[in-house]
């Protein structure tokens, strides 16, 4: 299930999402070497946000992230590292992925707090997030990469905000490749979900993983909340408005489609996609 778009007008040009895009590709051209693997694990090393070495609780006193670099743990906790960490990324697919998702919902959020309350919110929902991660597993001396929480704030807000918004959706099941409209509660809600439901195991087990799922659960979390503080109650009932008269013109065009006095008096089916 990849989000495509959504049918959500927005109203100013949004800026400072593209600008934390840029600033994440760039982070990852500059830093960590576009993905070649000395820059990354060394950005990693000395950049991420390790829980063990902040809250003291490491159990070892060293980590081996690549053949050739070893990550020494700080004697005294470097606690920059839970912003910083949110500029970095494993890989390719995860920085396109991340990225992907907050152009297609950062920017009617931005549209509706305004850019510098936006901003603020942003960087709160990315710390709230290593935050969680931290205190869910204290003691993990894994270093914590990538913008996935306070992405998982914006869409938090946005659930808030708009939770009746048609998100466009590509389902692959099996041979079958078809796209799909959804309210964006249902997409943002299973996606919260499954983060739920795959970091249980972590917990009760103990099992550090590979990716902070409750990193993801704490910035939804803490974006759903955070949005009612950060809002502009003028803007968002404009959106809603805009969001209101689209869905009468859709309905309307279907309707209009589906009617028999159309199209030289012959039915002709059709269906919207994209």
């Amino acid at each position: 299930m990849l989000p495509l778009g959504d049918d959500n007008p927005t109203f100013r040009r949004p800026i400072v999402t593209p600008i934390l895009i840029g600033l994440n590709v760039l982070v990852w051209i500059l830093f960590q070497g576009a993905g070649t693997e000395e820059a990354l694990v060394r950005s990693t090393c000395e950049l991420g946000a390790i829980p063990g070495e902040l809250t003291g609780k490491a159990t070892e006193d060293a980590i081996q992230l690549g053949p050739n670099v070893v990550c020494l743990l700080a004697d005294q906790p470097h606690w920059y590292t839970i912003v910083t960490s949110m500029f970095l990324h494993g890989g390719w697919l995860h920085l396109i992925g991340n990225m992907w998702f907050l152009w297609i919902f950062g920017d009617n959020v931005e549209d509706s707090m305004g850019r510098l309350r936006f901003l603020v919110f942003y960087l709160l929902s990315g710390v709230a997030a290593a935050v969680t991660h931290i205190f869910t597993d204290p003691a993990s001396v894994l270093p914590m990469v990538g913008a996935s929480g306070a992405i998982g704030g914006v869409m938090g807000a946005y659930v808030v905000l708009y939770p009746k918004a048609p998100v466009r959706l590509l389902l692959i099941l099996g041979i079958l490749i078809t796209t799909v409209r959804v309210p964006a509660v249902v997409m943002l809600g299973y996606w919260f979900l499954l983060q739920v439901v795959s970091g249980l195991p972590q917990l009760s087990a103990g099992e550090p993983g590979g990716v902070a799922f409750w990193a993801h659960v704490g910035g939804f979390l803490t974006g759903v909340a955070l949005c009612f503080v950060f809002r502009n109650p003028a803007l968002v009932e404009r959106h809603r408005a805009a969001l209101a008269a689209l869905r009468q013109s859709q309905e309307w065009e279907r309707v209009r489609a589906a009617s028999p006095w159309q199209h030289g008096g012959r039915h002709i089916p059709w269906e919207r996609r994209g």
